[in-house]
């Protein structure tokens, strides 16, 4: 059936519904030309219609292994040309099987590059994904509706849960979920980390008493800001045992140091995004998906070193603490685009530990 997708500015795009569903929610574009499951499930993406860039989206189907979540989180998905076919020896079934399956509205045959160009030029910003025929009265009360900000409160886990490391080593991490990917807690278990994962709001002193050798801090979706709670048990933390931030981590740690964050025009969302490592003076190819960045003139005065920097426009990717063991960076090295440039990290945290 035809559909479309129409933006809070009234700009409109035209394609094919899959299925009569609708969806509300920030429109944002994703650079990557694989990884659509990944995407899909990835719980920072939790609020969001996602655009992929990449043209065909779908040829090599879906799969239980490719999943970072329990279920998608995503309010739409909107492509250029939907493959029908699978063709993959690990696939289990065809993308279109599991966007019916995870009910995901999605929007294909649209011109995904004119879709780009306007978040580019106009930033972020609300869509609505709709029947063609949907009336007007309807389509501006579902636009006028509020998108959620306790998004992090829809992805964290319920209940606290233990996983044992698959490698040798005696490290206790505890991991603060605000919407942790399986394949970030897959990375720690394979570098010898025994998990224990405790829900977004857990308190300091909670954590604490789970006696870890260190903090990881995860990945998530929204506003750091909306988590001023969050914050305040995170500024307990820090201090007390390694700590190792990543994404909206990385975000929440800056703000509980008293730094600042800011909204990105249209973030960074891909798996070829470069990032410099400023002590290595090289550029590693990375994985981000996010809409909010520390602010850097917030950190003056503040004992925090940047460590890495997005090469397409400088903004932060990375800090340290001067004085404590902590650091954080803005991007997923879990994922290992650039192959296992990123692994060194992981080697970083149980130094940390071990100092």
């Amino acid at each position: 059936m035809n559909g479309k997708l129409i933006l809070t500015d009234g700009t409109t795009f035209h394609g094919k519904l899959l299925k009569d569903v609708t969806g509300l929610g920030e429109v944002v574009f994703n650079t990557g030309m694989t990884g659509y499951q990944e995407v899909l499930t990835d719980p920072s993406y939790c609020g969001q219609i996602v655009t992929m860039t990449y043209p065909m989206i779908g040829n090599y189907g879906a799969a239980k292994d490719f999943m970072e979540a329990r279920k998608s989180f995503v309010r739409g998905f909107v492509v250029d040309e939907l493959s029908k076919v699978a063709s993959n020896w690990q696939s289990e079934e065809s993308i279109v099987d599991f966007l019916l399956r995870e009910e995901i509205p999605c929007l294909y045959d649209v011109d995904t590059r004119a879709v780009t160009r306007c978040i580019r030029s106009g930033g972020a910003m609300k869509g609505l994904i709709v029947r063609e025929d949907m009336a007007q009265d309807d389509i501006d009360r579902r636009l006028a509706e509020e998108l959620s900000q306790d998004v992090v409160a829809e992805v964290t886990t319920s209940e606290i849960y233990t996983l044992d490391a698959k490698a040798k080593g005696n490290e206790h991490v505890v991991v603060m979920d605000f919407g942790i990917k399986r394949h970030i807690l897959e990375s720690l278990r394979e570098y010898g980390f025994h998990l224990t994962v405790v829900p977004a709001h857990t308190t300091a002193d909670e954590v604490l008493a789970l006696q870890p050798d260190g903090i990881f801090l995860s990945n998530g979706p929204g506003d750091p800001k909306a988590l001023p709670g969050v914050i305040e048990e995170i500024k307990k933390l820090i201090g007390q045992k390694p700590l190792f931030g990543i994404c909206l981590g990385h975000q929440l740690f800056s703000l509980a140091m008293g730094a600042d964050t800011r909204k990105m025009k249209f973030g960074h969302r891909g798996s070829n995004q470069p990032v410099k490592n400023i002590a290595m003076n090289r550029v590693h190819i990375t994985s981000q998906n996010h809409g909010y960045v520390v602010d850097e003139r917030s950190l003056e005065g503040l004992p925090l070193e940047v460590t890495h920097r997005a090469v397409n426009d400088d903004t932060v990717e990375g800090l340290r603490h001067l004085k404590l063991p902590a650091f954080t960076v803005q991007y997923h090295p879990e994922a290992s685009p650039g192959l296992d440039d990123n692994r060194y990290l992981f080697d970083a945290f149980r130094a940390l530990i071990h100092a």
